[in-house]
Formats: structure tokens, sequence, C-alpha cells
């Protein structure tokens, strides 16, 4: 007994004996089993897993332009690491769609601007994933991942955030950061010896501060506003389109995401001071405000109804929105710096270069800005000065058009997606719209490489490429804050042209393009500034 209790037989150790008159073929490959290591089954399994690796990626491949074979797992992971826009241009021109399988994710890319349409109008294909990790920075159960009925009922209770009064009380705070950012600017070329420095990152802050003040407003402190200007670029970095499948700690995702915590709970903070001044009748400054401001309205309507009270003097807010958490709040807002943080640094990056190479479009600018502030260089604006100024509009309009800051917009497919009569995108997968092909097609632009604010100024781009325009997106997911982004941008360059005067130092790398979330000139813009003299 004791040694049956200790010992083991395997099931194939009697095979020969079981397996009677077995062709001899069949005794071999029992044989060959019985007898196989560890080592022997270990390559075996891993033979098998590349198999079958390679077979679904050729399943969901299909008839569509992609690589023959795939890395075993990991597919292109390495280079997605470091993407490089020349590659991104020959996927585009290999065909209207192509695809790469990285780890778990296939990925299809479609590159004319039908197809991208197709994708951004087709709700009941595909949801927006953003990239891959994006749930687990922003959260799961963010408004951005919302779909349907659910999706259009949360995107109308932040309709109000960007009507005209609500940007109007947003212009002051945005103007103040200007005024502090230009200063710093000066201050930087006047430590460096007036020598040219790469600007890129002083963009990037500038941008984030003054969306921290239209976002939180003075709720937020400037230590906070410096922390979160710094930090942000670990959630930038974190957001490769394809990633490891978890987030491993002391890994660039893992840094991305405690960013991320760290800019919500910020978030929340002032989300407690903004519902106590508002209560108290305070008015508004700032997009949180406005939104807070709707809640506490909506919940005296409510009591007011429910109580059979007289509503008169009462503001209806339409929808009537429930009470947020500090923290719904702070998740919501954060997504609107997720949104805009990258992309407006890239434009004012790419904005500023371009102005100090066309200074006869920089001086049009000037001269407009000067002409609507009536002669008074410092003169704040409002918002029916800032609408006047249409070249100075045209200009951040061409500058979306020449060089988008979003380059594609990563979907999900909900469920087998027919895009075309031959090929239907596999549920689950990743099928990604680019914007930058429609942006150039020589049909609707003339000479599409070049940069002529006068397409949008006297010519006929806004109506013969309406359908190309795709820097905002289409369909039910389409920016909420296009109008909001494209005024700062105006307002920037604007009261820029009257305070400052720039140079940029040209280098063999200026007119090349950097790949970081979205698109820089990869010498990060080397620039000079000085004060204007008027």
């Amino acid at each position: 007994m004791a040694s049956n209790a200790t010992s083991f037989t395997s099931p194939l150790a009697d095979a020969k004996v079981l397996a009677g008159n077995l062709p001899p073929q069949v005794d071999y490959m029992v044989d060959a089993i019985t007898n196989a290591g560890i080592v022997t089954w270990l390559i075996t399994i891993l033979a098998l897993a590349v198999a079958y690796d390679q077979i679904s990626y050729l399943m969901q491949k299909g008839s569509i332009v992609g690589p023959i074979f795939k890395e075993p797992f990991m597919g292109p992971f390495l280079q997605s690491l470091n993407p490089k826009f020349e590659e991104y241009m020959a996927k585009w021109a290999s065909g209207p769609l192509s695809c790469v399988s990285v780890f778990h994710k296939f990925v299809v890319i479609a590159s004319t601007r039908d197809m991208a349409r197709k994708i951004f109008n087709s709700p009941t294909f595909v949801k927006p994933c953003v990239v891959d990790i994006a749930t687990k920075i922003l959260g799961e159960e963010s408004w951005v991942f919302m779909d349907g009925k659910a999706h259009v009922d949360y995107r109308k209770g932040l309709n109000g955030l960007f009507t005209r009064k609500a940007l109007e009380s947003y212009l002051p705070g945005q103007e103040e950061v200007y005024k502090q950012y230009f200063a710093k600017f000066l201050k930087i070329t006047k430590d460096a010896g007036g020598k040219p420095v790469p600007f890129m990152h002083e963009f990037r802050e500038l941008m984030c501060a003054v969306s921290l003040r239209t976002f939180a407003g003075y709720y937020i402190s400037d230590n906070a506003i410096k922390k979160i200007s710094d930090d942000y670029y670990l959630v930038t970095a974190a957001l490769d389109l394809v990633n490891f499948p978890i987030i491993i700690p002391y890994t660039r995702t893992w840094y991305g995401q405690q960013a991320a915590i760290m800019v919500m709970d910020e978030f929340a903070k002032c989300a407690a001071k903004s519902k106590a001044r508002m209560a108290a009748g305070g008015e508004i400054t700032c997009i949180m405000d406005a939104w807070i401001l709707d809640m506490v309205d909506s919940k005296r309507w409510r009591d007011a109804s429910e109580k059979g009270l007289s509503t008169e003097g009462l503001r209806k807010p339409t929808p009537l929105l429930r009470d947020f958490s500090d923290m719904e709040i702070s998740r919501t807002i954060f997504t609107f710096l997720f949104a805009s943080q990258d992309a407006t640094s890239s434009a004012a990056t790419n904005l500023f270069q371009i102005m100090a190479q066309r200074p006869e479009v920089l001086d049009r600018v000037r001269d407009e800005n000067y002409k609507v502030r009536n002669g008074d260089v410092n003169a704040p604006v409002n918002l029916e000065q800032l609408e006047s100024m249409t070249y100075t509009r045209a200009v951040v309009r061409e500058l979306l058009r020449w060089r988008p800051p979003v380059l594609m917009v990563p979907y999900k497919a909900k469920k087998a997606f027919p895009i075309t009569e031959n090929y239907t995108v596999p549920k689950g997968a990743m099928i990604i719209p680019t914007t930058y092909v429609a942006l150039r097609d020589p049909d609707v632009y003339e000479n599409p490489d070049e940069f002529d604010p006068e397409r949008y100024y006297t010519g006929d781009a806004e109506e013969k490429g309406s359908k190309n325009y795709l820097v905002f997106g289409t369909g039910p997911h389409y920016c909420l804050g296009q109008h909001y982004a494209q005024l700062n941008l105006a307002l920037f360059v604007g009261k820029a042209s009257l305070q400052l005067d720039w140079k940029h130092h040209a280098t063999p790398e200026s007119e090349r393009i950097k790949v970081f979330a979205t698109i820089f000139p990869k010498d990060d813009c080397p620039l000079t500034f000085e004060e204007r003299k008027w």
C-alpha cells in the first residue's frame, strides 16, 4: 500500500500493450509522445501557439493590405514605441484598408476620406476606444467611452459649457495666462543669451496652463498648474496606439496612470470649491463653474417643482442635470484636458513656426488684431471681436488642415463590421479612420502641401472641403470643443502678434515631422523672442 501511495505510472506507459495491432506509423507516434522530454513538449506547445497566432492573423487580415507574416505574438510592438511619420504615410499609401496585429490586438487602418467618414458615422458597429490603454488611464466608465443613448444624454448635459456666453466668460482667464507666459518666453531668450531654444515643451506647458485655467479657473493653484504641466508629459508618453495588455509597475504606462490619478485628485478638490462658490451665487469663471451651476439650478428647479412651488425667477437648464460627485466632475474635466492638451500643443508649436517663416501672414494677423483693439495692443478682446477676426481665424483653420493635430481616431468594432463589399472588420478589432489623407486631397485643395490661409479667407475651401475637414471628426462623437479650440488659438496668436516678435532658427530637421501622440517639428521648434516695440 505504501508503494502504491508514493508512485505514479503514466497512462501512456502501457500504450503499446493496450494499443494492440496498430499500424507502425501510429505505433511510432505513440512511442515518440511517450518518450518526449519537457523541452520537446515546450517547443511543441510554442510552435502550436505561433501557428495559431499566425493563422488567426491571416484569417482576420483577409484580402486587405498587411504583412504576409506577423512577428510571433508581439507583432510590430517595438516599432509602435517610436512611431515614424514616414511609416504612417507609407501605410496610408498602401491601400484604402491596411492592417497590423500587435499582441492580442488586430488593427485595421482606413486611409480614404469616405472610409474615414463611414467609420465616424457608424455607431451601430463601432465605438471610440482612443488608444488601447486609454480605459485604464481615463477609467472604464468615462463618458468618452459611452455608447448610444447614454453617450447622447451625457453629451447634451455638456453642451452648455461651450455656448457663446460660456466661451466669453473664459476669455479673461486665458488672456491672463498668455500675458504671464509671454513674459516667460522673453526671459527664456534672455537667459539663453539670445540664442535659440527649442520651444515645443514651453508651448506644451503654456497650453496645459491655459487649459487648466479655462477648465478649473483659480480653484487650482499656480504650483498645481506647474506640476500638472510637467507631469502630463507622462500621460502622453503612455498613450501608444497599441500597448502591452497590462500595466506593469514602473513602466511608462504605469507612470502615465499615476500622473492621471494625481490630476484627477486635484480636479476633485477644485470641484468641491466650485460647488460651494456657485451655490453661494458666484459668477462663472471657468468650465467647471458653468457645469456645476447647471447642476445647482437643476436641483433648485426640481425641488420647487416637486414641492409645487413657483418656478418664476428660476433658471431651467436643458437638460436638467443630476448632482455629480466631485470625482465624477473631475473625471469629465480630465477628459477635456486629455482631448485638448496634445492637440493644442501641436497646433501652437506649428503655428508659431509657420508664422515666423511667413512674415507676410504674421503682418496681416498683426494688422487685423491691432485694428480690432482700436490701436491698444494691451486691450483684451470680447467674443464678438474675436469672431470678427476673419483672417486670423482663417490662419488657424488652415494650420489645422496643413498640420492636423489629430492624425487618427481609434475605434473598436462592437460587432463584425462589413466596411466594404469584400471585407468585414472582425468583432473586437481596433479600426482607425485617418484624417491626414482627406486634408491633403489634391482634388479638393489646390497645392495641398502648401500653407495658404487664403483658401479659407477668400477661397472656397470651406464649402468644397466640407466633407474633408475631419480635424474634429464627424458623427455622434465629433469634438465638443471645436469652436472653443479654434478661438483659443486665434486669441493666442493674435495677442502674441501685438506683444512679441519672434524668429524661427531653422535646422535640417525643421520640416520633418515627429510623432508624439500628435505631430511636432522634429527639432522641437527653436525660437527666439523679443518684446515688440510700437
